[in-house]
């Protein structure tokens, strides 16, 4: 069974990805109506013993409506004429999205401003305050 390299340690077997082939869509004369060069990936990351948990969730968040409520994330390319280029450019997709799915985001370390830092807030709110003071009516006192 091949098996395609996604990282080090995260390995995807072939039989896991599902490709179909279709018609594309749009205009491309007597040429498109003959080909079927669209490739519609299908990748079950619900199920898949080749990732970790934790990715999972992450690949789900990436994917947004590209994934099916029952985990099944959808690829379709139909840039080329090419079926085989299609292939090529859904794979490298699938791959670069479970790529950035394993890098763990950093935790937000929550922090309060310095006294120089409101300090100087309330200077330039004053500063401001008295540039809008003097725009009012002049009075002939």
């Amino acid at each position: 069974m091949p098996r395609i390299q996604v990282t080090h340690a995260i390995s995807i077997d072939e039989d896991e990805l599902e490709e179909s082939t279709t018609r594309a869509s749009g205009a491309g004369g007597q040429h498109v109506n003959t080909t079927d060069s669209a490739v519609i990936l299908r990748f079950d990351v619900a199920a898949s013993p080749s990732l970790p948990e934790a990715v999972k969730l992450r690949l789900a968040k990436l994917a947004g409506s590209r994934m099916t409520s029952e985990g099944v994330l959808i690829l379709r390319s139909e840039g080329s004429r090419s079926q085989f280029e299609n292939k090529r450019e859904v794979r490298e997709r699938l791959i670069a999205m479970i790529v950035e799915a394993t890098f763990v985001p950093k935790k937000r370390k929550p922090t309060k401003p310095s006294k120089a830092a409101k300090a100087k807030r309330v200077d330039s709110k004053k500063a401001r305050s008295s540039v809008k003071a003097g725009r009012g009516r002049v009075s002939l006192d």
